[in-house]
Protein backbone atom coordinates (compact mmCIF):
# COMPACT_ATOMS: atom_id res chain seq x y z
CA UNK A 1 0.00 0.00 0.00
CA UNK A 2 1.42 3.47 -0.63
CA UNK A 3 -0.02 7.14 -0.96
CA UNK A 4 -0.47 7.35 2.85
CA UNK A 5 1.91 10.18 4.87
CA UNK A 6 2.91 7.29 7.24
CA UNK A 7 1.07 4.70 9.65
CA UNK A 8 0.35 4.17 12.31
CA UNK A 9 -0.36 8.46 12.77
CA UNK A 10 -3.33 9.69 12.62
CA UNK A 11 -2.49 12.79 10.28
CA UNK A 12 -5.76 12.22 8.06
CA UNK A 13 -8.13 9.92 7.06
CA UNK A 14 -6.21 8.17 4.56
CA UNK A 15 -3.38 7.06 6.83
CA UNK A 16 -6.27 5.89 9.44
CA UNK A 17 -7.98 3.62 6.31
CA UNK A 18 -4.52 2.15 5.81
CA UNK A 19 -3.25 1.25 9.04
CA UNK A 20 -6.88 -0.55 9.34
CA UNK A 21 -6.86 -2.57 6.38
CA UNK A 22 -2.92 -3.59 6.79
CA UNK A 23 -3.55 -4.69 10.55
CA UNK A 24 -6.66 -6.66 9.57
CA UNK A 25 -5.55 -8.33 6.93
CA UNK A 26 -2.27 -9.63 8.45
CA UNK A 27 -4.53 -10.99 10.55
CA UNK A 28 -6.21 -12.86 8.39
CA UNK A 29 -2.67 -14.41 7.42
CA UNK A 30 -1.75 -12.17 4.21
CA UNK A 31 1.54 -10.01 4.32
CA UNK A 32 1.00 -6.51 3.93
CA UNK A 33 4.19 -4.42 2.87
CA UNK A 34 3.08 0.34 3.99
CA UNK A 35 5.53 2.12 1.76
CA UNK A 36 5.69 5.14 4.59
CA UNK A 37 6.87 8.96 4.21
CA UNK A 38 10.09 9.54 5.32
CA UNK A 39 10.15 13.10 6.99
CA UNK A 40 8.40 14.95 10.37
CA UNK A 41 4.87 14.55 11.30
CA UNK A 42 2.32 16.71 10.52
CA UNK A 43 2.26 18.09 14.32
CA UNK A 44 5.76 18.92 13.36
CA UNK A 45 6.62 18.85 17.62
CA UNK A 46 6.36 16.21 20.15
CA UNK A 47 5.67 13.25 17.48
CA UNK A 48 8.79 12.77 15.98
CA UNK A 49 9.77 11.06 13.23
CA UNK A 50 7.93 7.72 12.09
CA UNK A 51 10.75 5.42 10.99
CA UNK A 52 9.57 2.17 12.06
CA UNK A 53 10.02 -1.37 10.39
CA UNK A 54 6.74 -3.25 11.36
CA UNK A 55 3.77 -2.25 12.91
CA UNK A 56 1.26 -4.98 14.09
CA UNK A 57 2.89 -7.31 11.60
CA UNK A 58 2.80 -5.01 9.06
CA UNK A 59 6.03 -4.06 7.22
CA UNK A 60 6.65 -0.82 7.43
CA UNK A 61 9.33 0.73 4.61
CA UNK A 62 10.06 4.26 4.32
CA UNK A 63 11.11 5.91 1.10
CA UNK A 64 13.08 9.13 0.51
CA UNK A 65 11.01 12.07 0.30
CA UNK A 66 11.64 15.82 -0.45
CA UNK A 67 9.64 18.09 2.08
CA UNK A 68 7.75 21.33 0.93
CA UNK A 69 4.36 21.82 0.20
CA UNK A 70 3.05 19.09 -2.74
CA UNK A 71 6.84 18.08 -3.23
CA UNK A 72 6.76 15.16 -0.17
CA UNK A 73 3.70 13.28 -1.69
CA UNK A 74 4.81 13.47 -5.20
CA UNK A 75 8.62 12.40 -4.37
CA UNK A 76 7.44 9.19 -1.88
CA UNK A 77 4.96 8.38 -3.90
CA UNK A 78 7.03 7.96 -7.11
CA UNK A 79 9.66 6.08 -5.40
CA UNK A 80 6.87 3.46 -3.48
CA UNK A 81 5.81 2.82 -6.84
CA UNK A 82 9.92 2.45 -8.45
CA UNK A 83 10.15 -0.02 -5.31
CA UNK A 84 6.24 -1.45 -5.38
CA UNK A 85 7.10 -2.31 -9.05
CA UNK A 86 10.27 -4.52 -8.09
CA UNK A 87 8.73 -5.84 -5.18
CA UNK A 88 7.20 -9.68 -5.29
CA UNK A 89 3.76 -8.11 -4.87
CA UNK A 90 0.52 -9.86 -5.90
CA UNK A 91 -1.43 -6.64 -5.49
CA UNK A 92 -0.43 -2.67 -5.26
CA UNK A 93 -2.68 -0.60 -3.52
CA UNK A 94 -2.59 2.87 -4.31
CA UNK A 95 -4.61 5.43 -2.04
CA UNK A 96 -5.53 9.39 -2.66
CA UNK A 97 -5.69 10.48 -6.02
CA UNK A 98 -2.57 12.53 -6.39
CA UNK A 99 -0.54 9.21 -5.83
CA UNK A 100 -2.18 7.54 -8.88
CA UNK A 101 -0.22 9.70 -10.98
CA UNK A 102 2.42 6.91 -10.54
CA UNK A 103 0.26 4.02 -11.03
CA UNK A 104 1.87 3.54 -14.91
CA UNK A 105 4.80 2.29 -13.62
CA UNK A 106 4.05 -0.43 -11.55
CA UNK A 107 1.20 -1.19 -13.98
CA UNK A 108 3.93 -1.25 -16.21
CA UNK A 109 5.81 -4.47 -15.12
CA UNK A 110 2.77 -6.21 -15.00
CA UNK A 111 1.88 -5.74 -11.26
CA UNK A 112 -1.67 -5.62 -10.45
CA UNK A 113 -2.92 -2.08 -9.33
CA UNK A 114 -5.76 -0.62 -7.20
CA UNK A 115 -7.06 2.41 -6.48
CA UNK A 116 -8.82 3.92 -3.37
CA UNK A 117 -10.33 7.45 -4.30
CA UNK A 118 -10.62 8.98 -1.35
CA UNK A 119 -12.22 12.35 -2.25
CA UNK A 120 -11.81 14.31 -5.36
CA UNK A 121 -9.17 16.02 -3.84
CA UNK A 122 -8.11 18.28 -7.05
CA UNK A 123 -10.94 20.73 -5.44
CA UNK A 124 -9.59 21.32 -1.96
CA UNK A 125 -8.88 24.87 -1.88
CA UNK A 126 -5.61 24.84 -0.46
CA UNK A 127 -3.99 23.72 -3.91
CA UNK A 128 -3.13 25.98 -6.37
CA UNK A 129 -3.46 25.23 -10.11
CA UNK A 130 -0.30 23.43 -10.49
CA UNK A 131 -0.76 20.89 -7.85
CA UNK A 132 -5.03 20.57 -8.85
CA UNK A 133 -4.24 20.04 -12.44
CA UNK A 134 -1.55 17.24 -11.34
CA UNK A 135 -4.03 15.59 -8.73
CA UNK A 136 -6.70 15.77 -11.83
CA UNK A 137 -3.79 14.06 -13.48
CA UNK A 138 -3.37 11.29 -11.13
CA UNK A 139 -7.47 10.83 -11.20
CA UNK A 140 -7.23 10.31 -15.00
CA UNK A 141 -4.28 7.93 -14.68
CA UNK A 142 -6.58 5.89 -12.29
CA UNK A 143 -9.09 5.62 -14.58
CA UNK A 144 -7.01 4.71 -17.78
CA UNK A 145 -4.73 2.35 -15.74
CA UNK A 146 -5.95 0.79 -12.35
CA UNK A 147 -7.66 -2.93 -12.81
CA UNK A 148 -9.96 -1.79 -10.06
CA UNK A 149 -11.05 1.79 -8.38
CA UNK A 150 -12.77 1.77 -5.19
CA UNK A 151 -14.81 4.95 -3.69
CA UNK A 152 -15.86 5.46 -0.80
CA UNK A 153 -19.19 7.24 -1.51
CA UNK A 154 -22.29 7.09 -3.68
CA UNK A 155 -21.48 10.37 -4.98
CA UNK A 156 -17.92 9.75 -5.91
CA UNK A 157 -19.48 6.65 -7.74
CA UNK A 158 -21.26 8.50 -9.99
CA UNK A 159 -18.93 11.06 -10.79
CA UNK A 160 -16.29 8.53 -12.36
CA UNK A 161 -19.45 6.77 -14.27
CA UNK A 162 -20.25 10.17 -15.68
CA UNK A 163 -16.86 11.58 -15.90
CA UNK A 164 -15.47 9.36 -17.55
CA UNK A 165 -17.21 5.86 -18.05
CA UNK A 166 -15.67 3.92 -15.53
CA UNK A 167 -17.56 1.69 -13.28
CA UNK A 168 -16.21 1.79 -9.83
CA UNK A 169 -16.90 -0.09 -6.17
CA UNK A 170 -18.44 1.23 -3.62
CA UNK A 171 -16.35 0.11 -0.12
CA UNK A 172 -17.13 2.56 2.23
CA UNK A 173 -15.07 3.12 5.77
CA UNK A 174 -15.37 1.09 9.08
CA UNK A 175 -15.48 2.13 12.56
CA UNK A 176 -15.23 0.60 15.61
CA UNK A 177 -16.94 1.18 18.71
CA UNK A 178 -15.33 3.09 21.43
CA UNK A 179 -15.76 3.13 25.14
CA UNK A 180 -16.43 6.67 26.52
CA UNK A 181 -13.56 7.94 29.51
CA UNK A 182 -14.01 10.77 31.73
CA UNK A 183 -12.38 14.42 30.85
CA UNK A 184 -8.85 14.34 32.71
CA UNK A 185 -6.45 15.70 30.34
CA UNK A 186 -8.39 17.60 28.32
CA UNK A 187 -9.67 19.07 32.30
CA UNK A 188 -6.16 19.89 32.62
CA UNK A 189 -4.79 20.68 29.24
CA UNK A 190 -7.49 23.39 28.15
CA UNK A 191 -10.34 23.36 31.30
CA UNK A 192 -12.70 21.14 29.26
CA UNK A 193 -15.63 19.68 30.99
CA UNK A 194 -18.19 17.08 30.17
CA UNK A 195 -20.99 18.72 28.07
CA UNK A 196 -19.35 22.21 28.11
CA UNK A 197 -18.32 22.18 24.27
CA UNK A 198 -19.07 21.88 20.91
CA UNK A 199 -16.11 20.08 18.97
CA UNK A 200 -14.42 20.21 15.66
CA UNK A 201 -12.06 17.79 15.01
CA UNK A 202 -9.76 17.23 11.79
CA UNK A 203 -7.28 19.27 9.69
CA UNK A 204 -7.36 22.84 9.85
CA UNK A 205 -7.94 23.45 6.04
CA UNK A 206 -10.69 25.77 3.70
CA UNK A 207 -12.95 22.87 2.64
CA UNK A 208 -13.54 21.75 6.30
CA UNK A 209 -16.04 24.78 6.84
CA UNK A 210 -14.32 26.08 10.05
CA UNK A 211 -14.84 30.06 8.99
CA UNK A 212 -18.86 29.11 8.91
CA UNK A 213 -18.47 27.54 12.39
CA UNK A 214 -16.22 30.16 13.68
CA UNK A 215 -18.70 32.95 12.56
CA UNK A 216 -21.82 31.08 13.41
CA UNK A 217 -20.69 30.39 17.06
CA UNK A 218 -19.58 33.71 17.60
CA UNK A 219 -23.53 34.86 17.81
CA UNK A 220 -24.53 31.91 19.73
CA UNK A 221 -25.91 32.72 22.56
CA UNK A 222 -24.58 30.02 25.16
CA UNK A 223 -21.57 29.65 27.56
CA UNK A 224 -20.33 26.28 26.02
CA UNK A 225 -17.27 27.03 24.28
CA UNK A 226 -15.85 25.69 20.80
CA UNK A 227 -13.04 23.39 20.14
CA UNK A 228 -10.89 23.62 17.21
CA UNK A 229 -9.11 20.64 17.35
CA UNK A 230 -6.39 19.36 14.73
CA UNK A 231 -3.22 21.02 12.72
CA UNK A 232 -2.52 22.44 9.67
CA UNK A 233 -1.65 20.69 7.00
CA UNK A 234 0.18 22.68 4.13
CA UNK A 235 -2.50 25.74 5.51
CA UNK A 236 -0.41 27.06 8.34
CA UNK A 237 -1.50 30.22 6.92
CA UNK A 238 -5.12 29.55 6.80
CA UNK A 239 -4.73 28.64 10.86
CA UNK A 240 -3.44 31.94 11.36
CA UNK A 241 -6.60 33.01 9.70
CA UNK A 242 -9.00 31.61 11.57
CA UNK A 243 -7.58 32.43 15.33
CA UNK A 244 -7.65 36.07 14.14
CA UNK A 245 -11.58 35.27 13.11
CA UNK A 246 -12.13 33.71 16.68
CA UNK A 247 -10.13 36.62 18.31
CA UNK A 248 -11.82 38.29 20.83
CA UNK A 249 -14.03 35.24 21.77
CA UNK A 250 -12.72 33.86 24.38
CA UNK A 251 -14.85 30.49 24.17
CA UNK A 252 -13.45 29.22 21.16
CA UNK A 253 -10.19 27.25 21.60
CA UNK A 254 -7.78 25.85 19.70
CA UNK A 255 -5.73 22.82 20.70
CA UNK A 256 -3.89 22.07 18.03
CA UNK A 257 -3.03 17.99 16.14
CA UNK A 258 -4.53 15.81 19.44
CA UNK A 259 -4.22 12.08 19.55
CA UNK A 260 -4.29 8.64 21.77
CA UNK A 261 -6.32 9.41 25.49
CA UNK A 262 -6.78 13.69 24.71
CA UNK A 263 -8.60 12.42 21.51
CA UNK A 264 -10.91 9.88 22.92
CA UNK A 265 -11.32 12.43 25.64
CA UNK A 266 -12.74 15.20 23.56
CA UNK A 267 -15.02 12.72 21.70
CA UNK A 268 -16.49 11.00 24.76
CA UNK A 269 -17.50 14.21 26.20
CA UNK A 270 -18.68 16.13 23.98
CA UNK A 271 -21.69 18.29 24.22
CA UNK A 272 -22.19 18.23 20.13
CA UNK A 273 -19.96 17.20 17.64
CA UNK A 274 -19.77 19.70 14.27
CA UNK A 275 -18.67 19.09 11.02
CA UNK A 276 -19.61 21.80 8.69
CA UNK A 277 -17.18 20.44 5.44
CA UNK A 278 -17.51 21.42 1.40
CA UNK A 279 -15.83 18.75 0.21
CA UNK A 280 -15.38 15.21 1.72
CA UNK A 281 -14.65 11.83 0.92
CA UNK A 282 -16.12 9.96 3.86
CA UNK A 283 -15.57 11.70 6.93
CA UNK A 284 -13.92 9.04 9.37
CA UNK A 285 -13.92 11.59 11.91
CA UNK A 286 -18.13 12.03 11.77
CA UNK A 287 -18.22 7.81 11.81
CA UNK A 288 -15.96 8.20 15.20
CA UNK A 289 -17.88 11.04 16.71
CA UNK A 290 -21.11 8.85 16.49
CA UNK A 291 -19.42 5.25 17.38
CA UNK A 292 -18.59 7.57 20.97
CA UNK A 293 -21.84 8.31 21.01
CA UNK A 294 -22.30 11.85 20.09
CA UNK A 295 -24.56 14.29 18.93
CA UNK A 296 -23.79 15.54 15.56
CA UNK A 297 -24.31 18.17 13.07
CA UNK A 298 -23.12 18.35 9.91
CA UNK A 299 -23.52 20.40 6.38
CA UNK A 300 -25.78 18.54 4.14
CA UNK A 301 -23.50 17.33 1.31
CA UNK A 302 -24.18 13.69 0.18
CA UNK A 303 -21.16 12.48 2.05
CA UNK A 304 -21.92 13.41 4.84
CA UNK A 305 -25.36 13.04 4.90
CA UNK A 306 -25.77 9.34 3.31
CA UNK A 307 -23.94 8.55 6.38
CA UNK A 308 -25.62 10.33 9.36
CA UNK A 309 -29.15 9.88 7.15
CA UNK A 310 -31.96 10.72 10.25
CA UNK A 311 -29.60 10.14 13.46
CA UNK A 312 -28.14 13.76 13.06
CA UNK A 313 -28.80 17.01 12.67
CA UNK A 314 -27.64 19.14 8.87
CA UNK A 315 -27.45 22.78 7.75
CA UNK A 316 -27.40 23.87 4.53
CA UNK A 317 -23.99 23.84 2.91
CA UNK A 318 -21.77 27.70 3.14
CA UNK A 319 -25.13 29.01 5.24
CA UNK A 320 -23.79 30.92 8.23
CA UNK A 321 -27.18 31.46 9.50
CA UNK A 322 -28.87 28.01 9.01
CA UNK A 323 -25.54 26.65 11.17
CA UNK A 324 -26.20 29.69 13.54
CA UNK A 325 -29.71 28.51 14.11
CA UNK A 326 -28.74 24.87 14.14
CA UNK A 327 -26.23 25.25 16.86
CA UNK A 328 -28.72 27.87 19.17
CA UNK A 329 -30.90 24.98 18.94
CA UNK A 330 -29.46 22.44 20.14
CA UNK A 331 -27.55 24.90 22.78
CA UNK A 332 -31.24 25.74 23.65
CA UNK A 333 -32.68 21.41 23.88
CA UNK A 334 -30.69 19.38 25.61
CA UNK A 335 -33.20 17.02 25.29
CA UNK A 336 -32.72 16.68 21.60
CA UNK A 337 -29.22 16.07 22.07
CA UNK A 338 -29.53 13.52 24.52
CA UNK A 339 -31.83 11.72 22.23
CA UNK A 340 -29.57 11.72 19.27
CA UNK A 341 -26.26 10.91 21.52
CA UNK A 342 -28.52 7.72 22.31
CA UNK A 343 -29.16 6.81 19.20
CA UNK A 344 -25.67 7.19 17.57
CA UNK A 345 -23.20 4.53 18.50
CA UNK A 346 -25.94 1.68 17.80
CA UNK A 347 -26.55 3.18 14.34
CA UNK A 348 -23.30 4.02 13.28
CA UNK A 349 -21.42 0.80 14.06
CA UNK A 350 -24.48 -1.39 13.04
CA UNK A 351 -23.90 0.17 9.53
CA UNK A 352 -20.37 0.56 8.90
CA UNK A 353 -17.70 -1.91 10.55
CA UNK A 354 -13.87 -2.35 9.77
CA UNK A 355 -13.91 -5.98 8.88
CA UNK A 356 -16.64 -5.92 6.25
CA UNK A 357 -14.46 -3.01 4.69
CA UNK A 358 -12.02 -5.38 4.74
CA UNK A 359 -13.69 -8.64 3.43
CA UNK A 360 -15.00 -6.52 0.75
CA UNK A 361 -11.40 -5.42 0.05
CA UNK A 362 -10.00 -8.47 -0.38
CA UNK A 363 -12.35 -9.90 -3.01
CA UNK A 364 -11.12 -7.00 -5.09
CA UNK A 365 -8.12 -8.12 -4.50
CA UNK A 366 -9.00 -11.91 -5.64
CA UNK A 367 -10.47 -10.75 -8.32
Amino acid sequence: MLGHKRIPSREGGVEIVVKELGTRMVRLGHQVTCFNRREHHVNRKGYGRCNLHEYKGVRIRPVPTVTGKGLAAVSSSFFASIFAAFGRFDVVHFHAEGPCAMLWIPRLLGRRCIATVHGLDWKRQKWGAFARNYIRFGEKIAVKYADEIIVLSRGAKEYFLKEYGRETVLIPNGVDRHRKIEAEQINQLFGLKKDEYILFLGRVVPEKGIRYLIEAFRTVHTEKKLVIAGGSSDSQAFMKEMQRLAGGDSRIRFTGFVGGRVLAELFSNAYVYCLPSDLEGMPLSLLEAMSYGCCCLTSDIPECADVVEDRALTFRKGSVDDLREKLQFLCDHPDVVGQYKSEAADYICGRFDWDTTVKKTLEIYRR
